[in-house]
């Protein structure tokens, strides 16, 4: 997948197809409320899966039952394709830990 910097309007149109996330200059931020503490961690323990098969790895900072990521492409210097499909990604597999 192409770490190309999106465009404002590329990164509007995904920011669109994300109605719980955040765009905060070059980050995409989501916090998450699991069902319970464990059900956070094995939230996160998923995401580090799907993150680690795309070699794209989110920021996560977790506080109780709320876990906090926040996406952005490091090494391009602001917002790619990585960062948009890791946040659906996270979406599809949040409901599982609520």
């Amino acid at each position: 997948m192409s770490t190309e910097l999106l465009t404002e309007s590329e990164i509007a149109e995904a920011v669109a197809t994300l109605p719980d996330w955040t765009r905060t200059g070059s980050t995409l931020t989501r916090t998450l409320e699991a069902g319970s503490f464990l059900s956070g961690i094995e939230l996160v323990g998923a995401v580090a899966e799907l993150a680690e098969a795309a070699d794209h790895h989110p920021d996560i900072d977790i506080r109780w039952r709320k876990i906090t990521f926040a996406l952005s492409t490091h090494s391009a210097g602001g917002l790619t394709r990585l960062d948009v499909s890791l946040a659906h990604e996270i979406d599809r597999l949040a409901p599982r830990f609520s």
